[in-house]
Parts: C-alpha cells; sequence; structure tokens
C-alpha cells in the first residue's frame, strides 16, 4: 500500500523541491490540492486528514494554523518552518545526533526539520558539547555563508533577475542585529548557556553553505588539534551515511579555500577542521537544500517509514 502524502505549501522551494524528490518514487501517493483552495483551512484540513504523512512548508503561521487543523492523532506532520523546532512535544529532525533523537523520530507524530544554517551549527557544536570537548558556556562565534535559493521565492527571484541592483553580485552579510531566526534552535539543541555570536552571508550563487565555528584551543575542556578533532569527530558520526568527516590531508580544506557551492546538489553534509594549535575552525558544508531543508525532511520521513533512509536522496 502507498503511503499518502500532502505537501502543504508545495508552491514554496522547499515544497517543490521535495515534490520533485518524489516523482520518481513508487511507494507514495501525492494528494493534490486545488490551487484555488490552498489556502482555504477546510479544504486543508481535509487533505491532511486523508494523509498519512503530512509535510508543512510553509511561514511560521500558517505552520501552527495547520498543525490546529490536524485532529487526527495518527497523522504525521513533518514541519519544515521555524515554528516548532524548540517546542515541547516535537522531534527535533536530526537523526545522527543520538540515538534519541532518531528513536524520537522514528516513533513520533510531530517532527521540526531544523533550519538550514543550524544544522551545519549544531553539526559541530552538538558532539563537542556531549563529549566534554566545548565547555557549555563557550561564547561561541559563528560564520556561515549560504547561496541564494534559501531565501525564498522573491530573493530567488531578485537574484536572477536581468536588472538586479548592483549589491546582490556580492556577499551581503546579515541578521546584523543578531536576532537570526535560527539562534533559538542553535542554543536551545546544542544546550549552549550563552547565545551564540551568528554572522550569516548570502551570496551570487544557487545553493549550497558552509558554516564555521572559531575555537581558541586554550579554552576547550582539553587541549585539542585540528586533527585529533576530526579523529573525534570521524569516531562520532562512524557509520552516519550522511555525515562525511574530512581526513587531515583532504584535497579541498589544504588548497586553502572552502567553497559555499562545493556540495551543491549532494544531500548529505561534510565536515573539516582546519587552523593550528592556538586557533581551530570547524566547519560544515553541505546543500542548503538538501540536509538543509527537503533531503532532511525526506531523510525523516525514511526513518518514520522504515524503508532505506537515503530512499530517493543523492548519497
Amino acid at each position: 500500500m502507498k503511503t499518502k502524502i500532502f505537501i502543504d505549501g508545495s508552491e514554496g522551494t522547499t515544497g517543490l523541491r521535495i515534490n520533485e524528490r518524489f516523482q520518481k518514487r513508487d511507494d507514495i501517493e501525492l494528494l493534490h490540492i486545488s490551487p484555488e483552495l490552498r489556502k482555504d483551512p477546510e479544504e486543508r484540513k481535509k487533505m491532511i486528514h486523508a494523509s498519512d504523512i503530512t509535510f508543512l512548508c510553509l511561514p511560521d503561521e500558517a505552520a501552527r494554523e495547520s498543525v490546529a487543523l490536524a485532529e487526527k492523532e495518527d497523522t504525521v506532520i513533518i514541519d519544515t518552518s521555524t515554528a516548532h523546532r524548540t517546542q515541547a512535544g516535537w522531534a527535533y529532525g536530526f537523526p545522527e545526533l543520538s540515538d534519541a533523537h532518531k528513536t524520537a523520530i522514528r516513533e513520533g507524530k510531530r517532527i521540526a526539520v531544523p533550519g538550514c544554517y543550524a544544522t551545519g551549527f549544531i553539526s559541530l557544536v552538538y558532539p563537542l558539547i556531549a563529549g566534554g570537548i566545548l565547555p557549555k558556556d563557550y561564547p561561541v562565534s559563528c560564520l556561515a555563508i549560504s547561496g541564494y535559493s534559501g531565501a525564498g521565492k522573491k530573493a530567488i527571484a531578485a537574484y536572477e533577475s536581468e536588472d538586479r541592483p548592483k549589491e546582490l553580485s556580492a556577499g551581503r552579510e546579515y541578521a546584523l542585529t543578531q536576532q537570526h531566526k535560527h539562534l533559538k534552535e542553535m542554543q536551545k539543541i546544542t544546550g549552549l548557556v550563552r547565545t551564540p555570536l551568528f554572522s550569516p552571508i548570502i551570496d551570487d550563487y544557487y545553493s549550497g553553505m558552509v558554516v564555521s565555528v572559531q575555537l581558541y584551543a586554550d579554552m576547550l575542556a582539553k587541549r585539542e588539534t585540528p586533527e585529533s578533532l576530526l579523529h573525534y569527530y570521524a569516531s562520532y558520526y562512524k557509520d552516519k551515511r550522511f555525515i562525511k568527516v574530512s581526513t587531515a590531508d583532504d584535497e579541498i580544506a589544504a588548497s586553502g579555500f572552502l567553497a559555499g557551492n562545493g556540495l551543491s546538489g549532494w544531500d548529505g553534509l561534510k565536515i573539516y577542521a582546519t587552523g593550528n594549535e592556538e586557533r581551530i575552525v570547524v566547519s560544515s558544508q553541505f546543500d542548503n537544500l538538501g540536509k538543509g531543508a527537503s533531503g532532511a525532511a525526506i531523510q525523516c520521513m525514511n526513518i518514520i517509514l522504515g524503508c532505506d533512509e537515503a530512499k530517493g536522496l543523492d548519497l
């Protein structure tokens, strides 16, 4: 029997990408809402109740509204918005973090997919805190660069316009007030005492991102080097198919450059540790539309269905 899927918000970037990924799957039956009724609460409620799994690809308030419409307890909701990522009763959709995270996804009915920047940050910081390497009160600073596709349909249209303003041809730092919407989950999921300093940059390419955290070696719980951290990450993420860890002689890291679009089109995430014995930079490189959004949502669905975790994804 095919699993009935409804994508609430199928016109957005994430919704469209999820829909594309389902086109070659023979175990999925997509439920389609009439375009003129896609914002009608009663019709959305009907579609949610007819589905086995509903994906929410909506702004936060609309996502909360859809959850309120879901009265059938056995319908699984996978929310890609910011609305429920730190809310009690929702599983956080990052199964590689721990066995407990994966179990909560497998057994849960409410799954919150991590934010793209948060995915990169948490992939680096959560293991360090779990291993007693990074103190919870460490003043963490994070720099990140992303392609423009993560900013939504309006931003995509602006970047791809022939008469776009010249500033779109350069990287632009934003969230200058230190109030980026991913900060809450970055802090809560990792257990950090301090809210991280976070400086994201949007640049003139379609997809892919690099998230980096800078560390002083003498402020860690024990002295580490880039090589020792690579060894630790490799052990922590051993047998995790979606997480790859660089080696000390990795060609990309050795080149002196880490491109934001280097893993565009791939649904996994790769971790690097560079620097020296005094100052270390740990970085995650991935596609903001893959492990950072629609790919992660489908990975969570696959876990719930008990099928190959990478089914329909590019690893």
